[in-house]
């Protein structure tokens, strides 16, 4: 296994159920601002397809709407977060990045 594929090891094991999610991200990195749409989302993770991949312990910003239907909630939720990259996933020309989210806000 190459070392871009090679999970981090405090990312070893999920820990959280997965939803498929498909959400537009605006990510802040350490190199600039990057486009990206989740793949899936946890309470601790996402996975995401971008062309820029941030490198693997970058940290990120970024933020989420939520769907009120997902939430449970009247209105969609805003979630700000931060985190760190992970991972990289090649797949055919999909090329995706994971992360772990260190920390988030909620705005309604």
């Amino acid at each position: 296994m190459a070392d871009w594929q090679r999970p981090d090891s405090r990312d070893a094991v999920r820990t959280a159920v997965r939803f498929p999610l498909r959400l537009a991200l605006h990510l802040k990195t350490e190199d600039g601002v990057v486009e990206a749409t989740t793949r899936d989302i946890s309470s601790n993770g996402l996975l995401f397809e971008t062309k820029v991949l941030p490198d693997v312990g970058n940290r990120i910003e970024f933020t989420m709407d939520m769907p009120s239907e997902v939430m449970g909630w009247a209105s969609d939720v805003s979630i700000q977060c931060t985190g760190r990259v992970v991972r990289h996933q090649r797949t055919g020309k999909e090329t995706m990045v994971a992360a772990v989210i260190d920390d988030y806000t909620l705005r309604v």
